[in-house]
């Protein structure tokens, strides 16, 4: 089985392409969705993150509060260290598990927004890369969720550059056009990776 790490930089249409994928029959598994999963209430990560950063990390029902968390590590590298180290490998070793679990599929797909940022490249044979103009990203971000210009244009700082994303990629899928356009380039991929697989 052929194991295919998705990312892309912010509003390039990594959720649309997830969902094409999906469609197609692909297994997908998002690294967001796990993150999340982790650090629900009952599971270890909770617990250590709470022995790590106090009760302050907790809302009144029990579950994480994400926004204290976020703001806390934001500009303090020590912390947020203190964070991934607990959260990361237990993403990965999940991550991991859930890809040896797609046993029926030829390939499956791995979406991992920060996927060069936090080091999961080794866990791939490929990496696909979507695509859009820097103009497009802001554009579509905005329309999407109403994000101000500097916030966006922050978030794009924090994420890899676009040339050295598109550098480290085996895969690339430029997301310019029209959502046909797109939809086809994703098609054509999909039989790509049945046959690289088959081989």
């Amino acid at each position: 089985m052929l194991k295919v790490g998705l990312t892309g930089g912010i509003g390039c249409g990594k959720s649309t392409a997830v969902r094409r994928f999906r469609e197609l029959g692909a297994p997908v598994i998002e690294a967001d969705l796990v993150a999340r999963e982790v650090v629900a209430v009952g599971q270890p990560a909770l617990q250590e993150i709470v022995e790590c950063f106090g009760s302050h990390a907790l809302q009144a029902d029990g579950a994480l509060d994400r926004a204290w968390l976020r703001q806390t590590v934001f500009s303090d590298p020590v912390r947020l260290q203190q964070l991934e180290s607990i959260l990361h490998p237990r993403i990965r070793a999940e991550i991991l598990a859930r890809i040896a679990a797609c046993t029926d599929s030829a390939y499956v797909i791995v979406d991992v927004p920060l996927l060069f940022e936090k080091g999961y490249t080794q866990l791939f044979e490929r990496i696909l890369v979507i695509d859009c103009l820097p103009d497009q990203q802001v554009l579509r971000v905005r329309q999407r969720d109403g994000s101000d210009g500097s916030v966006i244009a922050s978030i794009m700082q924090s994420q890899i550059g676009r040339e050295a994303r598109l550098q480290q990629a085996h895969d690339i899928i430029s997301n310019t056009a029209s959502i046909t356009d797109f939809y086809e380039k994703i098609d054509d991929l999909n039989f790509k990776y049945i046959k690289l697989s088959n081989a």
